[in-house]
C-alpha cells in the first residue's frame, strides 16, 4: 500500500515525498481512511509506530488550504513540552504547502508569544494540558471551531495528574468534534474516559500479534540508549567495536539513509545507500559492490531491502526503533541463517522504552540493553583485533623469510622487546583511535507513575523519590495552593513535569496542607520550576510560588 492509496490530497503527498516517505506503516492504513472520514478512534500503539502521522494527515486532510480564520479547528494535547514540539515540527513540515498555521504551546515558553500568535490565527494547536487550560482561562484559547481532539499518549497524561486538565479542556469543546485517542496502555481509567467521550470509535491495537514459530533466528541482540542527536557518533563507534564482515542499517526515509552513508563514509566505512528513489541499475550496482566485498556497510529503507538474502551478512542495525514488531522480526531473520550466529543491534531514544517492550513479547527473546562503549572500550577491542590477525598469521602464515629479521634484532635486544615492538607496529598499521568524542550515557526515562499517595499525619504525602535524576541537593518550595483547592500530589507532579524538563523521577517528597503545600525539587531546577508554576494554572487557580523560608 502507498498514500496514494489512502486517498490523501496532492499537497500532503508531495510533501510526504519530499520527506522521502515510502510507504505507510501498518498504523497509518488502518487510521488514516477512517479518520479522514471524521470517525472517532481509539488506537493502542507505542512510540515508533508511526502514530504522529497517523493522526497529523488526516488532520491536515480536512484543512481549508490558506484557511485565514482565526480560532484552531484542531487541538492535539500530549504530556511534554518535547512531545508538543516534536508534534508541531511534523505537522508544520506535512502542512507546508497547505499554509497550516501550527502552534506548539507548552510551559517554558513565553506566553506572550502565545498570546500574539493565537490572536493573529492558528489552525492547529498542540500543547500540554496545563498551558492548554492556562490560556482557556485567560480567554485566549478559542475551542468553538474546534473539529478534532487528539489525546497523544493519553495513559502518559493521566499518570501524570492531568485527569482533571483533560476533561475540562474536552468540555470546552463542540460536542460534535470528532476525538482521537492513543495510549501505548490501556489502563481502566483511560477506557473510561474514552467511553465518556468518543462515539462508536474505530478501535486499532499495533504489536499484539506474535512471532511465527521459528521466525526468530539465532541472532544475539542488542539495544542501546542513545540521544537522537549522537546517534551518528554512536553508530559509528558500534561498528568499530563490533567490526562485522557485512551489516545493513535500517533509517526509516530516503533523507536518512542518505545522510548517514555520508556519515558513515566520512568515518571511513565503505557504505552504500539503498532507498526507493534509486533505479534498478543503481540497486544492482550497489549488490554487486556488497556481495562482492568492496562494501560493507548497506545503509537501506525496509522497502528497498525488501527480498534481499546477502549470504555474507552478519550484523543488523535498527538506526530507529522500527515502526512495527513485525518488521524488526523480519529485520532479523536476515542474519543467523544456516546456523550461523548474528547480531542485531537498536538504537533506540530514552522515551522509547515502552516500544522496545513490545517488540520484545512480539520477538520472543530478550533484548540486552547495553552502554554505548567508550573510547577505552574501541581501544581494547582494536588490541584483540590485533591479537587476533596476529594469532592467524602464526597458525596458518609461512613466517620463515623474517626469521632472519628477528634473529638480527635478537643479537642486540631481549626477545619480548622485538615482539612487542612488531605488534606495535601491526596495530599502528591498522590506523590509529583517532575517536576521542565521549557519547553521553543515558537510559531509558523511568516510566511515571500517578504519584497519588495516602494521606498522612501533617498533610497528604508524596514518599521521596528513590534516586532524582543527575542526584545532587534538594530544594523545598511552598506552592500556596492545597487540600481546599482539591490539590492531590499527582497534580503537582502534574504541573511540574508538565511545564519543565523534570521527570517524575525528579520530583522529591510533597505535603499537602490545608491551604499550601510543600514540593522537593533538585536545587539546580528549583528557579525554574518557580517560574513556570507562576505562569501556570494548577487545578485552574493561580497560586503564589517560592522557596520555602522555614
Amino acid at each position: 500500500m502507498t498514500f496514494e492509496d489512502l486517498g490523501l490530497r496532492p499537497e500532503l503527498l508531495n510533501a510526504l515525498t519530499a520527506l522521502g516517505y515510502e510507504e505507510p506503516t501498518p498504523i497509518q492504513q488502518e487510521a488514516i481512511p477512517p479518520l479522514a472520514e471524521g470517525r472517532d478512534l481509539l488506537g493502542q500503539a507505542a512510540t515508533g509506530t508511526g502514530k504522529t502521522a497517523a493522526f497529523s494527515l488526516p488532520v491536515l486532510q480536512r484543512l481549508p488550504a490558506h484557511r485565514t480564520d482565526r480560532p484552531p479547528v484542531a487541538l492535539v494535547l500530549v504530556p511534554t513540552r518535547e512531545l508538543a514540539v516534536q508534534v508541531s515540527e511534523a505537522l508544520h513540515r506535512y502542512g507546508r504547502e497547505l499554509g497550516a498555521r501550527v502552534l506548539p504551546v507548552y510551559g517554558g515558553a513565553p506566553i506572550v508569544r502565545q498570546l500574539r500568535s493565537l490572536e493573529s490565527g492558528v489552525d492547529v494547536v498542540v500543547a500540554t494540558p496545563g498551558r492548554a487550560l492556562d490560556l482557556l482561562n485567560r480567554g485566549a484559547l478559542q475551542l468553538g471551531e474546534i473539529a478534532t481532539v487528539v489525546l497523544d499518549e493519553a495513559d502518559e497524561m493521566l499518570d501524570m495528574g492531568f485527569a482533571e486538565d483533560l476533561e475540562a479542556i474536552l468540555d470546552e469543546t463542540p460536542e460534535q468534534r470528532q476525538t482521537v485517542l492513543f495510549s501505548a496502555t490501556m489502563p481502566r481509567r483511560l477506557d473510561a474516559l474514552a467511553r465518556r467521550h468518543l462515539r462508536d470509535p474505530v478501535r486499532i491495537a499495533l504489536g499484539r500479534e506474535k512471532a511465527a514459530p521459528g521466525e526468530a533466528p539465532r541472532v544475539r541482540q542488542t539495544a542501546y540508549v542513545v540521544p537522537r542527536g549522537a546517534k551518528p557518533a554512536a553508530l559509528g563507534r558500534i561498528l568499530d567495536v563490533e567490526a562485522p564482515t557485512a551489516a545493513i542499517v535500517f533509517c526509516r526515509t530516503r533523507e536518512e539513509v542518505d545522510s548517514l552513508t555520508e556519515t558513515l563514509n566520512g568515518r571511513g566505512y565503505r557504505a552504500e545507500a539503498l532507498h526507493g528513489g534509486m533505479s534498478q541499475e543503481q540497486r544492482d550496482r550497489v549488490m554487486g559492490r556488497l556481495r562482492g566485498g568492496t562494501a560493507e556497510l548497506l545503509v537501506a529503507t525496509d522497502v528497498a531491502a525488501r527480498g534481499l538474502d546477502i549470504e555474507q551478512l552478519t550484523h543488523v542495525v535498527n538506526y530507529d526503533v522500527p515502526s512495527a514488531p513485525e518488521s524488526y522480526v523480519h529485520r532479523i531473520g536476515r542474519v543467523g541463517r544456516a546456523g550461523r550466529e548474528g547480531v542485531a543491534i537498536t538504537l533506540a531514544e530514552p522515551r522509547e522504552h515502552r516500544m522496545l517492550k513490545t517488540i520484545e513479547k512480539v520477538a520472543g527473546a530478550p533484548i540486552a540493553v547495553e552502554k554505548v562503549p567508550t573510547v577505552a572500550d574501541l581501544r581494547a577491542r582494536r588490541l584483540d583485533l590485533t591479537r587476533g590477525a596476529l594469532r592467524e598469521s602464526l597458525l596458518t602464515d609461512d613466517l620463515d623469510r623474517f626469521r632472519v629479521v628477528v634473529e638480527t634484532l635478537t643479537d642486540e635486544f631481549d626477545l619480548m622487546e622485538v615482539a612487542l615492538a612488531a605488534v606495535k607496529l601491526a596495530h599502528e598499521a591498522a590506523g590509529p583511535v583517532d575517536d576521542d568524542e565521549e557519547i553521553p550515557q543515558v537510559s531509558f526515562r523511568p516510566e511515571r507513575d500517578g504519584a497519588r499517595a495516602p494521606a498522612g499525619r501533617g498533610g497528604d504525602r508524596k514518599p521521596p523519590a528513590r534516586a532524582r535524576s543527575g542526584g545532587g541537593a534538594a530544594t523545598r518550595l511552598f506552592v500556596g495552593v492545597g487540600r481546599d483547592a482539591g490539590i492531590r500530589p499527582g497534580d503537582l507532579v502534574g504541573a511540574i513535569t508538565g511545564e519543565t524538563g523534570l521527570t517524575g523521577r525528579d520530583v522529591g517528597s510533597i505535603e499537602i496542607h490545608q491551604r499550601f503545600a510543600l514540593v522537593e525539587v533538585p536545587e539546580s531546577a528549583a528557579d525554574e520550576v518557580v517560574q513556570a508554576l507562576r505562569a501556570t494554572m494548577i487545578k485552574g487557580r493561580k497560586a503564589q510560588v517560592r522557596r520555602d523560608r522555614a
